[in-house]
């Protein structure tokens, strides 16, 4: 499989590299699935350092690189048949380059100075059944700048492997455990690393989604200060494909998300990640009570949308003790207070709870006056919706 032929996706803004095809091919570290096993490349030369420009035999174009230093995960679950990659950078866009995963098949990750092709056809040798180990051996075997790049791939049998060119930038490894691989350069050290690990470790066997352990693991590596090129632009991405998801055309990808550009990308990864969820944790909630859920249904029930086998709305409570008794008799006063409180609160349970019932309601109105758009949420009372509803019920006849 020659390099020499194939180009390189190149992302905007990035800094482009050719290697030559003649250049000597130095040792590498590769690291594979024994469990908490961590690879470092200690007093590496640093890869930003590198530029060479050279055309390849046989080539028409030159081979452009973008740069990715990173740290990124490559995991699976067994239980739910799952792969899925996960990755942050303070470089823009990484998700155009650096993630990818396939249903069936496993996880593959392509950073430092990346060869975007090495995903897809990292996952296509682990389909043919090759062990990751074996297909980075495959992949590297005629790339003359295997030294500048870092690549993980892991496969469903949760085999996995990882390799940290000696020219990736300080500090620069990984580390496998049980059904993943981190894998990082430039980082501000190998606790980034362990951080990720122990964070999947802890998450193992817990039922929790594989997505949500990916970005929960990446959060823990970003909180001991991840890439350490701090000040620059960032971004996040993951992927999770999922053979019983068909996903979008049949790509089996049940979680795709990039967060292009953002001060705090993993937080906005998450961020994104609950809220298309539907995920618990993605809005703070409480019950939706209070006199305005009294003054709709009462507006709706005297414009015949809600509960008409009540001749009359129903009237509120109100306290109507001695207040004299405060000074006079505060026991009897606080007698008071209570059944007040009793009677409002068994008011506010049958009349200003926002319930299916009153969601009905509304939906009925807005359907009779225009304003039943496709796509609205059940129940919405929105401006537009206050703005007809108090138009209806102060011009309705008397």
């Amino acid at each position: 499989m020659s390099l020499s032929v194939r180009t390189v996706l190149a992302t905007a803004g990035l800094v482009s590299i050719a290697a030559s095809a003649a250049s000597a091919v130095a040792a590498t570290s590769l690291s594979t699935s024994a469990p908490s096993s961590v690879t470092a490349v200690p007093g590496s030369e640093s890869a930003a350092r590198v530029e060479r420009s050279k055309e390849f035999p046989g080539a028409s174009v030159q081979r452009s690189q973008p740069f990715y230093s990173t740290f990124s995960i490559c995991a699976i679950d067994p239980e739910t048949g799952e792969s899925g990659a996960a990755v942050t950078t303070r470089v823009p866009f990484v998700g155009r380059a650096v993630p990818w995963a396939r249903a069936g098949v496993g996880a593959v990750a392509t950073q430092a100075w990346t060869v975007v092709e090495y995903g897809s056809d990292g996952l296509d040798l682990l389909a043919e059944g090759m062990s990751p180990e074996d297909a980075l051996e495959k992949l590297l075997a005629d790339d003359a700048g295997r030294e500048s790049r870092q690549i993980g791939m892991i496969d469903m049998q949760g085999r996995s492997a990882a390799h940290t060119g000696l020219k990736n930038g300080n500090w620069a490894g990984s580390r496998q455990g049980v059904n993943y691989t981190v894998q990082a350069n430039i980082m501000v050290g190998p606790e980034v690393v362990d951080a990720v690990a122990e964070h999947l470790d802890s998450t193992a066997g817990s039922g929790m989604p594989l997505a949500e352990r990916l970005i929960l693991a990446l959060e823990a590596g970003q909180k001991t200060g991840g890439d350490k090129r701090w000040g620059r632009l960032q971004s996040a991405a993951i992927r999770v494909a999922d053979p019983n998801n068909p996903g979008r055309g049949g790509d089996h990808l049940s979680v795709s998300i990039d967060v292009g550009e953002h001060a705090h990308p993993v937080a906005e990864l998450k961020r994104i990640y609950y809220k298309t969820q539907g995920a618990l944790g993605h809005r703070e909630f409480s019950e939706i009570a209070g006199s305005d859920v009294v003054e709709l249904k009462r507006m709706l029930h005297a414009l015949g949308y809600w509960c008409q086998e009540f001749e009359e709305f129903p009237t509120a409570p109100e306290f109507d003790a001695d207040r004299g008794l405060m000074r006079t008799d505060p026991d009897a006063f606080q007698v008071k207070i209570d059944e007040y409180r009793k009677l409002a609160r068994a008011f506010d349970d049958a009349y200003g709870i926002y319930d299916g019932e009153a969601m009905d309601a509304v939906d009925a109105f807005r359907a009779q006056h225009e304003l039943d758009y496709s796509g609205n949420a059940r129940g919405l009372v929105d401006a537009r919706f206050v703005a007809a509803l108090k138009d209806a019920y102060y011009t309705r006849p008397r």
